[in-house]
């Protein structure tokens, strides 16, 4: 008996591919010919499916797929049984229509019975189709799909593809799906190693294909390829020390090659005197090379290179590797001694010169603005304000530098070490590099009170002139990068728990910029601004919000549901690390077995004091207290403000939210006996004030009555 399933294997074959966009490629093109096989209900195993490639191909492998879709079963509805024929029992037109339009006679047609009466039906099962056959349709609808933004034409050809395109293979198991696609027609021949096997390799099946190619020097499974890379480049790492390898450039490597050998190579040791971080950038966003560290971490005078063929002469290509690395350190080494030579407080003086944005002014002013800005900082962190300061005074100065001029990635990282060579403080030099710290996401904040102290100044400063200077960010455009500054500010106050006042910092950067930020292109002061000391309180009240959004993804990152984000930040604490305290008490808080029945009694008592629609009293009246149960309530309220006072003034938020738990009994007690919005009105505000004063013992925590903890 025949298979009713095979593999499916397509491999598109071209010149090389871009580098980095290759992952997304292969992926893209996988989930268009799984999302084909599905509309069309051919069965697969999309689990097991992989995305293949190469520099030179995407491939994508598909094993159990039905060789033809199910029985495709139909059913259509006609006139209704009434309606089919006259009083002679003939068909209508409309039931004659409705089987010519079926394909039958009237005879053929059956009826179906519904709550809605009896209906003529024509019911049909046919065939599916062969799998085979709907291939070259799925085929292009994926290539179609797939994200190239600047298709490649080549020859006479009018499909365009990311490169030209050279060979084609479709097969589903063993036989060759006839498909035509970039002028090209399916068959079963790929093509093995540019060098070591450049003639075609003949595919026999689609289960195969990987070890074919195998066979022709091509891995073509990127993770096999990414290992052997792995093990390659720490093999011959040695006894030097260890690769530094980094999965951005083990990436980029892995894009690269189809048959990777490691190379062990080595540079003169002088140049081990220039920064490490000027020396690594340049072997890894340069060269795709595999710095090597020894025994303490530090770099050493050897390097990886990897290369995409096993050469006959492999010191000939470890000296190619050698060579073509030596130039860019030597500029690297000519840059570093001319700046040590010109001095960093020489630098700073050039910040005048350079315009940090239009409105803003130069960075030796935005320089200016961050020093005031880190002495009220400073003390939040623990840091000294006059080193802070002077911290700032020299963060930008490595600007000016040749060293940063040719590696933008090394702005204050470059300043950090012209501060040690000028026998700065080492609390300052540091500062200086951690004041750019979280450089990217997943990168660690500034570990030194300077440090985080500059880094949080930046940041306030930075995000109020973007924000006067209406450059917020929209939709995918953020053109001063102030989502990364409110994320790096949001996570420095949090994880090195700077307890400050971020509002009132907030209005301080915004005051602190000249009322040039706020002006048009003209000079003169923007009619729309209008009272530019209310629009600049307005303002840090939008950046309050700015920040607090980017703390949404932050925790939805750490599995914290957004309801409970919402609670807390409903209440708006001034300090984020507050903020963050207060979210982890909900977190124990909700475990309790009483959370449910407070949270949905908040709820209640928020809407009950939201439509009252009357003032409610600032004080509770005990000599309006006619119920037992309020009595109750107000003395089991009075009780738990008296026990939480000094737990809430020293921000013991899970102590505070477990002796409000107790208040359970008493609250479900109110609601079972007591008339809220009784008729009398003195009555009826009373135990409005009650409710709120209850109310605002767990706000002064979070809005409990967003949760769900059902």
């Amino acid at each position: 008996m025949a298979a009713a399933h095979a593999s499916l294997l397509l491999e598109i074959g071209t010149e090389e591919l871009p580098v980095k966009a290759l992952p997304e490629l292969a992926r893209s093109l996988c989930e268009g010919v799984l999302a084909g096989l599905a509309r069309r209900g051919i069965a697969h195993d999309a689990s097991a499916a992989r995305a293949l490639y190469t520099p030179r191909r995407l491939a994508v492998y598909v094993p159990a797929v039905a060789l033809a879709q199910p029985e495709q079963r139909s059913e259509r509805r006609g006139p209704a049984l009434a309606a089919g024929r006259d009083a002679q029992g003939e068909p209508t037109r409309a039931l004659l229509g409705f089987a010519q339009g079926c394909g039958v006679a009237v005879q053929d047609l059956e009826t179906v019975q519904t709550d809605k009466g009896a209906w003529y039906v024509h019911r049909a099962v046919k065939a599916g189709e062969r799998t085979a056959a709907l291939l070259p349709q799925i085929l292009l609808e994926a290539v179609a799909a797939m994200p190239i933004p600047r298709p490649m034409r080549w020859g006479a050809r009018e499909a365009g593809f990311a490169r030209p395109v050279h060979w084609l293979v479709l097969l589903l198991g063993e036989e060759v799906v006839e498909a035509d696609l970039f002028g090209l027609r399916a068959d079963r021949m790929s093509r093995g190693h540019r060098f070591h096997h450049p003639g075609p390799v003949w595919i026999s099946d689609a289960d195969g294909y990987v070890d074919a190619l195998r066979g022709a020097h091509v891995l073509v499974d990127p993770d096999e390829r990414r290992e052997r890379i792995r093990a390659g480049v720490e093999a011959a790492a040695g006894a030097a020390g260890s690769a530094r390898i980094t999965a951005e450039n083990l990436e980029q490597v892995n894009g690269l090659v189809e048959w990777p050998v490691a190379i062990a190579c080595d540079f003169d040791r002088d140049y081990l005197q220039v920064p490490a971080e000027a020396l690594v950038s340049t072997m890894e966003a340069n060269q795709k090379f595999f710095p090597v560290l020894d025994a303490d971490g530090r770099l050493s005078a050897r390097f990886v290179g990897v290369a995409n063929l096993e050469s006959r002469d492999p010191d000939q290509v470890r000296r190619g590797y050698e060579r073509v690395i030596r130039p860019r350190f030597a500029d690297a080494r000519f840059f570093f001694d001319e700046d040590l030579r010109q001095g960093l407080e020489s630098m700073q003086g050039g910040l005048a010169s350079v315009t940090y944005q239009a409105r803003l002014g130069s960075y030796a002013d935005k320089v200016e603005r961050v020093e005031a800005l880190v002495e009220r900082v400073a003390p939040h962190t623990g840091a000294d304000p006059a080193q802070a300061r002077r911290a700032a005074a020299l963060s930008r100065a490595d600007l000016m530098s040749r060293l940063v001029g040719e590696f933008p990635e090394l702005q204050g990282i470059a300043g950090r070490y012209y501060a040690d060579a000028a026998g700065e403080d080492d609390e300052v030099a540091i500062a200086i590099d951690e004041a750019y710290r979280p450089r990217y996401a997943g990168d660690a904040i500034a570990a030194t009170p300077t440090g985080r102290a500059l880094a949080i100044a930046e940041r306030l400063d930075t995000l109020a002139g973007g924000f006067a200077a209406g450059l917020k960010p929209s939709g995918n455009k953020d053109p001063f990068a102030l989502r990364r500054s409110g994320l790096g500010l949001a996570r420095t106050l949090i994880e090195g728990a700077v307890d400050l006042d971020l509002p009132t910092h907030l209005e301080l950067a915004v005051e602190a910029l000249a009322p040039a930020a706020w002006a048009t292109p003209s000079g003169a002061v923007d009619p729309a601004v209008g009272d530019l000391r209310s629009e600049r309180m307005r303002m840090a009240a939008e950046l309050y919000d700015f920040v607090l959004d980017r703390l949404r993804g932050y925790y939805g990152d750490q599995g914290v549901p957004v309801e409970r984000f919402e609670a807390v930040a409903s209440v708006r604490p001034a300090s984020l690390y507050d903020f963050d305290r207060r979210l982890r008490a909900l977190g124990e808080f909700v475990k309790l077995p009483e959370a449910e029945a407070l949270a949905a009694a908040n709820k209640r008592i928020r809407n009950i004091l939201r439509k009252a629609g009357e003032p409610v009293p600032d004080r509770v009246e005990t000599g309006l207290l006619t119920e037992e149960a309020e009595r109750a309530l107000q003395a089991a309220v009075l009780a738990a403000e008296a026990d939480t006072a000094a737990a809430l003034a020293s921000r013991d938020y899970v102590a505070v939210l477990s002796r409000l738990a107790q208040l359970k009994p008493v609250v479900d007690a109110f609601f079972d006996h007591v008339m809220v919005m009784a008729e009398d009105a003195a009555v009826r505000g009373n135990r409005l004030a009650l409710l709120r004063r209850l109310s605002d013992r767990f706000l002064a925590i979070a809005d409990i009555s967003q949760l769900s903890v059902a």
